[in-house]
C-alpha cells in the first residue's frame, strides 16, 4: 500500500521527467547500482531504485538483475506478478531493437488462400525444440476453418486456447515447452460460437468459425502482435480474459467454491495439475494470485468435453479476512467479472500413465491440485491399483469436502483417505500432528520394489519443503515426486 501511494504521489520515479527513451544494451549496463538501477523485463526497461525498499525479496534479489535483462530471473521467482501495473511509474522506455534481418532482405510473398499464412517463425529455437508448426485456412459459404498443423502426436483439446474479441482472433497452441500463436484481425464478422476439433494421431487442430454473412472472404485477416510466432512458453506474456462469477457456495467455515463462466467466444481447458492466475483491480492496481481449478465435485465424470466447449471453471478458495486479495474476491457479486489467465504449470499428465500406486500429500487448500489428479487417475489409468490421500488440516472444520472423500473411499476400493489434524478436539480419534518421517514411512507403502509410484505434494511452503526433504530421505527418486508450487 505504501508503494501504491508513492506511485500515485506524482513524484518522478524514473528521473527522466516523464520522457520515455529507447535504451541500448550499453546504456542499460551503466545503471547497475542501488541508487541507479535499471532492469529490463520482456523488452521494457524500468528504474527500480525507488522500489528497492518495498521489494518483498529485498534489495539483493533486485540487484541480481541490475543493468541487465532480468526476464529469466523474474520468471523463476514470480512470473505471475503484474509488474507492468506495479512498475508503470518506473518505466524508462523500450530496449532498442537490433535489426532482425540484413538490410537487403526481402520477404518472399507466397500467398496462400488470399493471405500471407506463414510469416517468419521465430528462428531462435533451441536445436532440440519441437518442429515449427504451420497453419492454413479454407472456407465454404457459411464456415471458415483454420487448420493448425502441430507436427506432434500428443496434442489434445487442452493444448489449444482460443479467444475471439471484437474482430481479433487468437489461437495459442502449447507444444511441450513452446507456444505457437495464430493472431489475426479477422477480415469479416463471425458468430460467437465456434468449435475446436483435434485429430490426435496426426496432431492437427481444426477451428471452425461461423460466418455472420455468407460472403466469400478474400483473406482471413491482418496479422496482429506475435502472429505466427513459435517461441519458448516462458517468453510469452500471460494472456487474460474476463470471466463472469455465476455462483459462490460455502464449503467450510472459511473456504468457498467459486464458479466462473468463460466468455462465449473462448475455448479454454485447464490441463490436469496446472493452475491459472486470477486478476482483480484493487486500490487502483491489478493484483494477481495463482489458483488451481477443480471439478465441481469429486464425483464429476472425467470425459472429453462434447461441443459446445466447457464454459465453467471452478475454484476452491480459502478466504483470509486480513488478506489483500481474497476478501475482495469474496465481495464480488454474482454477475461481476474476474480476469483469468492462460494455464501454467509443469505437471505432465504422462506421469500418470502405467502408474500402480499414487500417493497424495496435501495440507489445507493444497488439496486443490489433487482433485483433478485424483479424478483423472481413477477414471483413466487402468494399471492403477491404489490411490492414497493423506490430508493435513488444523481442525475437523477445516477439512474440505470431507464427506465427498469418505463417500469416494466407500465407492471405489482403490481409494483411501487419512485425515491428520494438528489441533483436534478431545473427541478426535484419528491421526494427529504434522508431516513427519514416521507418518510418511507408514503411509507410503509400495506394493512391490518395482511398482511404478508417484507422490504428489502440495501445501504451504514449509510443508512442501519439509515433505520433499523427508521423501528424499526415504529414498524416493526425483522422478517419483511432484510438488505443486506457484
Amino acid at each position: 500500500m505504501d508503494w501504491i501511494r508513492l506511485t500515485k504521489s506524482g513524484k518522478d520515479l524514473t528521473g527522466l521527467k516523464g520522457r520515455l527513451i529507447e535504451v541500448t544494451e550499453e546504456e542499460l549496463k551503466k545503471h547497475n547500482k542501488k541508487d541507479d538501477c535499471w532492469i529490463c523485463i520482456r523488452g521494457f526497461v524500468y528504474n527500480v531504485s525507488p522500489y528497492m525498499e518495498y521489494h518483498p525479496g529485498g534489495e539483493d534479489e533486485l540487484m541480481r538483475a541490475a543493468g541487465s535483462d532480468g526476464t529469466d530471473l523474474f520468471d523463476q521467482v514470480h512470473r505471475w506478478v503484474n509488474y507492468e501495473s506495479m512498475l508503470k511509474e518506473c518505466l524508462v522506455g523500450r530496449m532498442a531493437m537490433k535489426p532482425a534481418f540484413p538490410k537487403d532482405y526481402h520477404e518472399e510473398k507466397k500467398v496462400l488462400n488470399g493471405m500471407l499464412p506463414q510469416s517468419q517463425v521465430t528462428d531462435t529455437l533451441a536445436k532440440e525444440g519441437p518442429s515449427s508448426p504451420s497453419y492454413d485456412w479454407f472456407q465454404t459459404d457459411s464456415l471458415v476453418t483454420i487448420v493448425i498443423y502441430t507436427k506432434q502426436k500428443d496434442i489434445n483439446l487442452d493444448s489449444v486456447i482460443v479467444d475471439h474479441r471484437d474482430d481479433s482472433f487468437r489461437a495459442e497452441t502449447v507444444i511441450k515447452d513452446y507456444s505457437y500463436l495464430v493472431h489475426v484481425a479477422l477480415s469479416h464478422e463471425i458468430q460467437e460460437d465456434f468449435s475446436v476439433l483435434v485429430v490426435e494421431n496426426v496432431g492437427k487442430i481444426e477451428i471452425v468459425l461461423k460466418k455472420k454473412e455468407n460472403t466469400s472472404w478474400k483473406c482471413l485477416g491482418h496479422p496482429q502482435e506475435n502472429h505466427n510466432s513459435f517461441i519458448p512458453k516462458k517468453d510469452t506474456g500471460l494472456f487474460y480474459r474476463k470471466c463472469q462469477l455465476v455462483s459462490k457456495e460455502d464449503v467450510t467455515h472459511d473456504t468457498k467454491l467459486f464458479c466462473l463462466m468463460l466468455p462465449p467466444s473462448t475455448h479454454l481447458e485447464v490441463p490436469v495439475g496446472q493452475h491459472v492466475y486470477l486478476r482483480l483491480p484493487i486500490t487502483g492496481t491489478e493484483i494477481v494470485k495463482p489458483y488451481t481449478p477443480v471439478c465441481d465435485s469429486l464425483f464429476s465424470e472425467f470425459k472429453e468435453p462434447v461441443l459446445p466447449n466447457n464454459i465453467y471453471i471452478y475454484f476452491l478458495i480459502k478466504i483470509y479476512p486480513a488478506g489483500f486479495f481474497t476478501p475482495e474476491l469474496d465481495q464480488l457479486q454474482i454477475g461481476d467479472y474476474v480476469s483469468v489467465s492462460n494455464p501454467e504449470g509443469n505437471f505432465i499428465i504422462s506421469q500418470l500413465q502405467e502408474l500402480e500406486d499414487l500417493f497424495l500429500l496435501a495440507a489445507g487448500t493444497g488439496f486443490t491440485p489433487m482433485v483433478k489428479v485424483l479424478n483423472y487417475a481413477l477414471t483413466n489409468i487402468p494399471s492403477l491399483r491404489k490411490v492414497k490421500l493423506m490430508f493435513f488440516n488444523k481442525t475437523e472444520d477445516d477439512i474440505i469436502w470431507r464427506s465427498q472423500l469418505e463417500k469416494l473411499a466407500f465407492k471405489d476400493k482403490r481409494f483411501e483417505v487419512e485425515f491428520v489434524l494438528s489441533a483436534p478436539t478431545s473427541e478426535w480419534s484419528g491421526k494427529q500432528g504434522y508431516i513427519s518421517p514416521a507418518l510418511l514411512s507408514e503411509f507410503l507403502k509400495r506394493r512391490s520394489d518395482t511398482s511404478k509410484v508417484l507422490i504428489c505434494l502440495c501445501g504451504p511452503t514449509p510443508f512442501t519443503e519439509q515433505g520433499m526433504k523427508m521423501l528424499h530421505d526415504l529414498n524416493f527418486s526425483k522422478d517419483e515426486i511432484h510438488s505443486f508450487t506457484a
